[in-house]
């Protein structure tokens, strides 16, 4: 998120423009709304190695805010714009935040917030007005401040949340090198790297800025000097319609959104010119194999898929002629070093499932939450885990097959339960589905599944027994649900991740254990 590189070179270049509203943000503007907002959070205390809160949705004030803290050697955690009051003040009180930015469309959730968040000393609403000598408007609090450089300018960084899908969100800390803010961190460069970044790229956004693969697409563009076009929210036939208005070459996507656009009518996926399109990158959630194999037959072999995560302990990748060839794979390991453990830590042959870790590539640790650290570190300190679950094959390719948390045990057989979900999706009649275990007092658990019916089928008896016939022809039938409940619509995260905890404890209600 650093433009002071290109300040000079590309000063009338846009670097940020809003999809919905057209506004574009050049880089001298950048530059000196980025600078302003610095001193003014120098001028607040803030000193290297603090911390401050951005809550916003896809706003055309979102980048500079990050931008003004990576220049000023700041941690600044940009949170989930659709949390509600409680949830924004754990985060803004467990960071040690001292400022929050926020706009005026979520003027009301972060106001309530600050009332159980005594440490924030000043709220900055970057649109709307403010309200006594706490609550202030952005411009009219740096319309004083200087639009040039910190004279002693420093790295800062993102200390982003995970997503809290198995408890409450953590903090992910990065050692902060005290350097220059034109050099990135490692984690950062390694991304910029492999996603074949390049000068003056044209990047599309299309997920929410607050999650970490996209805030780092949108700073890496930035930082090649680049342009970001930013989707206020993801509509299908919109992404593409503005591949071609703004002659995009980088994207990045969830399988959700490939799903969607491949569902639109034939004539709506043909009517646009996406021929400037380099690279798809896509990642936060397994993409199904006959999605992946669709879209690199419409849009060529220009898909890169990566696995890693918020904590960038590691990240797999692989273009779209590997994974042709090796079909369902998520890559090979290029940052990190990967091994396939069993319950003993013990390393496991090809081919057979285990826990992956990592040799620790990018040193992280949750925010003030020792415990939590050493539980996804293993006892030497080498190496870390998210509690995926997988195998590699062979030639080294390295395959999903779960998250530990969701796997199933039902009598005594190991289901993972992504297989099911990814078949689901393929069914024309479905939208999204989610499969988990449910509790059964004969088997301890039973395969689940919840299903989102796509646009003009409505559920009943008779759905529910074709989508159970549909899985059982294709694969085993111990992987496949017993039964099929249905819900308008599946709680998937703004960032593709499906939050199927919520839906799984709907069904474990009373028990205290999930082994029966």
């Amino acid at each position: 998120m650093y433009p002071g590189q290109h300040a000079q070179a590309r000063a009338d270049q846009p670097a940020v423009v809003m999809a919905g509203s057209g506004e574009a943000i050049s880089y001298r503007e950048l530059e000196a709304r980025s600078n302003r907002l610095a001193h003014l959070l120098r001028a607040a205390g803030l000193r290297r190695l603090d911390h401050y809160a951005i809550f916003m949705e896809n706003h055309p004030r979102f980048v500079e805010c990050c931008a003004a803290g990576e220049r000023s050697g700041l941690y600044y955690t940009c949170v989930n714009s659709y949390l509600t009051a409680p949830e924004l003040a754990f985060i803004v009180s467990n960071s040690l935040s001292k400022v929050l930015i926020t706009s005026q469309a979520k003027r009301e959730i972060a106001l309530a917030a600050l009332a159980d968040c005594p440490r924030v000393e000043l709220c900055l609403i970057v649109d709307g007005p403010g309200e006594g000598a706490r609550v202030r408007n952005l411009g009219e609090a740096t319309a004083d401040c200087p639009a040039t450089p910190l004279p002693d300018e420093t790295l800062g960084a993102a200390m982003l949340y995970s997503s809290g899908t198995t408890g409450r969100p953590k903090g992910v800390l990065r050692p902060l090198p005290d350097q220059a803010p034109a050099v990135p961190l490692s984690a950062l460069a390694a991304r910029l790297n492999v996603w074949r970044f390049r000068e003056g790229q044209i990047y599309l956004s299309p997920a929410p800025l607050y999650h970490s693969a996209p805030l780092a697409g949108v700073g890496g563009t930035i930082r090649r000097g680049g342009t970001v076009v930013v989707m206020e929210r993801f509509d299908p036939e919109r992404f593409l319609a503005l591949v071609e208005q703004y002659r995009v070459t980088h994207a990045q996507l969830v399988p959700t959104m490939f799903s969607r656009m491949l569902k639109l009518p034939e004539a709506a996926r043909r009517a646009y010119d996406l021929t400037s399109l380099e690279v798809a990158i896509h990642a936060a959630a397994p993409c199904p194999i006959p999605v992946k194999r669709a879209m690199i037959d419409w849009w060529g072999p220009i898909i890169l898929e990566y696995y890693s995560a918020t904590e960038a302990m590691g990240m797999t990748l692989c273009d779209s002629a590997e994974w042709l060839a090796h079909p369902g794979t998520v890559g090979k390991p290029v940052f990190g070093e990967l091994h396939v453990l069993d319950d003993a830590m013990r390393e496991v042959p090809p081919g057979e499932t285990g826990k992956l870790w990592f040799k620790t590539a990018s040193p992280f640790e949750y925010f003030n939450d020792p415990v939590k650290t050493a539980e996804v570190n293993s006892p030497d300190g080498t190496m870390s885990t998210l509690g995926d679950i997988g195998h590699v094959d062979k030639d080294g390719y390295v395959y999903l097959t779960d998250r530990a948390s969701f796997m199933i045990i039902s009598g005594g057989v190991n289901i993972y339960p992504q297989e099911c979900e990814n078949l689901l999706v393929t069914h024309p009649k479905v939208a999204d589905a989610a499969v988990f275990g449910a509790p059964n007092e004969e088997m301890g658990e039973e395969v689940k599944a919840v299903v989102q019916l796509a646009p003009g089928f409505e559920p009943g008896p008779d759905i529910e027994a074709e989508l159970i016939a549909f899985c059982r022809a294709n694969l085993a039938h111990h992987k496949c649900p017993r039964s099929i409940d249905f819900e308008p619509e599946l709680p998937r995260l703004p960032t593709g991740k499906l939050y199927k905890a919520s839906l799984r404890e709907r069904y474990w209600k009373g028990h205290t254990s999930r082994i029966l």
